[in-house]
């Protein structure tokens, strides 16, 4: 079976003046099948937002190879990356980034149309992905109407919105409460397990990342699987 997901021998350094340098990613090498959910446990600081935005082709690493569903990405054109990104990588970031003058159900159907689906399809997607995480009654509010656990709620519909191969999350309930993160989460796990896509979601909370099918830990530029 090809992973969804694999990075090959992958580095990161950052030049802070001549000769020196800070090693962010040392070797990384990471393989995630499909359906599979990854628990990614670093503390701020780590590297793990930057490992992210090379699995989703938002940023180059200087060594190494980025390959989603058995294609190598890492030199390809950045049109072709843009491409892929769009139709078959969600984003989550730990602040919900919804477009404050849009509705709920508006910030669903603008990615659609956006890969080309018209109109009264993407609003039909989108007002049944937010039912299926209780927000029908939420989706002509805009997000300032919302609560920050709604908000993150519908930032994982719009990850979602066009069936991505691969989810990569980033302290997706970082910036909510310890009981509603774990509700939030919760439902997000459901969300991956019934379209069976993957998923790197990066934590720096062990109980959260146990109910993942395994944890990784990020630390000195090394991964390891805990």
């Amino acid at each position: 079976m090809t992973n969804v997901l694999s990075l090959i021998n992958v580095s990161k350094s950052y030049k802070t003046g001549k000769p020196n340098q800070i090693t962010v990613l040392d070797n990384i090498n990471l393989q995630v099948k499909k359906g599979e959910v990854v628990g990614l446990i670093a503390p701020s600081g780590a590297g793990k937002s930057t490992l992210l935005h090379i699995a989703g082709l938002l940023d180059l690493p200087n060594g190494g190879e980025v390959m989603i569903d058995g294609v190598d990405y890492t030199n390809l054109p950045d049109f072709k990356r843009t491409q892929v990104r769009r139709q078959d990588i969600g984003f989550v970031y730990q602040f919900h980034h919804l477009l404050p003058e849009f509705t709920a159900v508006e910030n669903l159907i603008l990615p659609q149309m956006a890969n080309g689906v018209n109109y009264f399809k993407a609003e039909r997607s989108a007002l049944e992905l937010l039912s299926s995480i209780g927000l029908s009654s939420r989706a002509t509010h805009r997000p300032a109407e919302l609560s920050g656990g709604e908000q993150q709620r519908v930032a994982f519909c719009r990850a979602m919105v066009n069936s991505p191969k691969l989810l990569l999350a980033d302290e997706p309930t970082g910036n909510l409460d310890p009981e509603t993160a774990e509700r939030v989460l919760s439902i997000l796990m459901n969300l991956v397990n019934e379209t069976g896509m993957s998923a790197v979601i990066a934590t720096h909370n062990h109980e959260l990342a146990k109910k993942m099918d395994c944890q990784l830990s990020l630390r000195q530029g090394k991964l390891t699987r805990l």
